[in-house]
This record gives C-alpha cells, structure tokens and sequence, in this order.
C-alpha cells in the first residue's frame, strides 16, 4: 500500500503534478540506488534520504526550484528528478548534493518525488510502480513524521547552520520553526543566481 500525494505547486503549469511518498524502514536502498546508477529510466525518481529534510515547505522550495530550472531550461543535472537532489545542497557541487541528500546504501527512511512532465505519468502509475519496487513501511507525508526522521544536527552541518539541538520534542519543533526559513531561503537564493 502506498500513502503517494499528488500535488499541484503554485505558479507552476497546471500539467506539472508533484507525486511524494515518504517511507520508513526501507530495505532495498542499494537496490533502488542502482536503478538510478545504472541510469534506468523506469526509476527516474528524486530518492532522498528523509533524515536531511525537515519539513514539507523544506522538500517544496528544492522540487520548485527544480521546476522551475527545468521550465527555463536551466537544468544542470541530467533530468528534472536529479535536479530536486542537487536544489537541496547549499552549494553548486552536484556530487556532493547527491552524497548528502540522496539515497544511499546505510538509507533507512526516503522521501520519493515523482513529477508529472508527461501525461501518462500518473498518480496511478507512480504508485503502482513504487508499491511493487520500494521495500519499505509507507508513512504520512506530513510536518510530523518529517520531523520525527529529521536528523536536525546533520541538517544543521549540512546547511552550516549554528543553532543548538534540544532533546525534547517541543524543541524539535521549535528547531525546525527556527531552521526552516534559513533552509528554504537558502534553496531560493542559490536559485536565483
């Protein structure tokens, strides 16, 4: 059973849909990471490790930067999938990107998007396919559960981000509160160069 979300973006195009699945406990990581190696076009996915993102506004400012480098023709990695990946690394170095922000073999808890730039990408085939190939527990895609997976002492090395952790859970949010808008106008201004 999948819990896949389809979303439309604001000031996006009406045709371009964001398909998001959050999962725990996933299995086949290396697996999934293979597909995506090997360049196989049935896997054309953003896999992200759900730990270094901390909330749904985190993951919809890199998918509508993404969006809209593609929309301009700006793309600088090889599709518009891999460029979510590359949105969320606060630098312009795409391997790197991709060894903090993406699927890897040690992965235990992945964040899947999924766009729909052609029609026959539905909400349907996207979750049929993700039903049959990601070995994982499907979890709500919400602030929540997010936060519960959110590594926020990584996130806070990964962005360079100096702020201290707290242990309990109204720290939790409080951190992510604090977090987020430096996150997310990171992912917009890097953008707009």
């Amino acid at each position: 059973m999948s819990l896949l979300e389809t979303i439309h973006l604001s000031h996006v195009p009406e045709n371009i849909l964001v398909h998001i699945a959050l999962y725990r406990d996933l299995k086949n990581a290396s697996f999934l990471r293979e597909q995506l190696l090997t360049g196989n076009a049935e896997f054309q996915y953003a896999f992200i490790d759900a730990s270094t993102i901390i909330s749904r506004q985190h993951i919809f400012a890199a998918v509508f930067r993404a969006i809209n480098d593609y929309l301009n023709n700006r793309l600088r990695s090889h599709n518009v999938h891999s460029e979510i990946v590359v949105s969320l690394g606060p630098s312009n170095n795409i391997a790197e990107a991709f060894r903090r922000f993406g699927i890897t073999d040690a992965t235990k808890d992945l964040l899947v998007v999924k766009l729909s730039v052609t029609p026959e990408i539905t909400h349907e085939s996207v979750a049929k396919h993700l039903e049959s190939s990601v070995e994982a527990t499907p979890a709500p895609f919400d602030n929540d559960t997010l936060s519960s997976m959110s590594d926020l002492a990584r996130v806070r090395k990964l962005y360079k981000l100096n702020q201290p952790t707290s242990k309990s859970a109204d720290g939790q949010v409080n951190a992510v509160r604090a977090l987020e808008p430096l996150i997310v106008g990171a992912i917009a201004i890097r953008g707009a160069t």
